[in-house]
């Protein structure tokens, strides 16, 4: 499977939280500390705010841990560490946290 681009990567995520399709990966223990977005401490128009002045060198992807040939991107910029993947036509978010 081809990767995703940052730029593309950026504008799907985007485009996710601003239209509400994203869904959270749940199976982790530490949930409460790792997905603000999640237990609803920060809205996805606060992470879009975040996103949009991200730059390519804010992002880096590799392999998801229990499933490799799903491309998980993270994203680090101002503190904040926000790590997601695509399962068309889905946003998955594993972590948001600063």
């Amino acid at each position: 499977m081809p990767k995703t681009g940052f730029k593309e990567a950026k504008r799907k995520v985007i485009t996710a939280l601003q239209s509400g399709t994203f869904q959270h990966e749940t199976t982790r223990s530490n949930v409460s500390t790792k997905n603000l977005l999640l237990m609803g401490l920060v809205t996805a128009e606060q992470i879009c705010d975040v996103l949009k002045h991200c730059q390519g060198q804010d992002h880096q992807s590799s392999p998801h841990h229990q499933a490799p040939s799903i491309e998980v991107h993270i994203i680090q910029r101002d503190g904040w560490y926000i790590k997601f993947y695509f399962v068309d036509p889905d946003t998955v978010f594993i972590s948001v946290h600063q």
